[in-house]
């Protein structure tokens, strides 16, 4: 039976904690900045039309993938609800709202990068469900 922790080298992991630290705090900026109302933020959701609900569900979702991201056991879900969380948001960018999404795409290949390095843990998670 596999490990239940994968081992990674001490440079694989001070890299992979300073990038989920980096993107989790991104995110539960970005998800706090929706909450709290930032103007620039009900703006942007004004455009989007689906009402300001839609802002606080996404900020909602935002800060859950960042609180994520910080704890070693559910970064890998975190990053993969970032992942989705941010193809969405490129996608409004790009064919409802307009403006640049690079800041979301490159949000998108950071949490695929974070879930590319936890592919271990994945690999143990999939070995756990089939034995059961």
């Amino acid at each position: 039976m596999p490990s239940t922790s994968p081992t990674y080298s001490r440079g694989k992991t001070i890299t992979l904690w300073i990038l989920q630290i980096l993107v989790g705090v991104l995110f539960i900026a970005a998800g706090g900045m929706k909450l709290a109302g930032v103007p620039m933020m009900v703006e942007i959701f004004d455009h989007i039309g689906f009402g300001q609900w839609f802002r606080y569900v996404t900020g909602i979702v935002e800060l859950a993938g960042g609180i994520l991201l910080l704890m070693p056991r559910t970064a890998l879900f975190g990053a993969a609800m970032m992942i989705a969380t941010m193809a969405c948001a490129v996608c409004t960018h790009l064919l409802l709202i307009g403006g640049s999404p690079v800041p979301a795409a490159i949000l998108l290949i950071l949490s695929a990068v974070i879930l590319w390095l936890r592919r271990q843990q994945v690999s143990v998670l999939v070995a756990r469900a089939t034995a059961s």
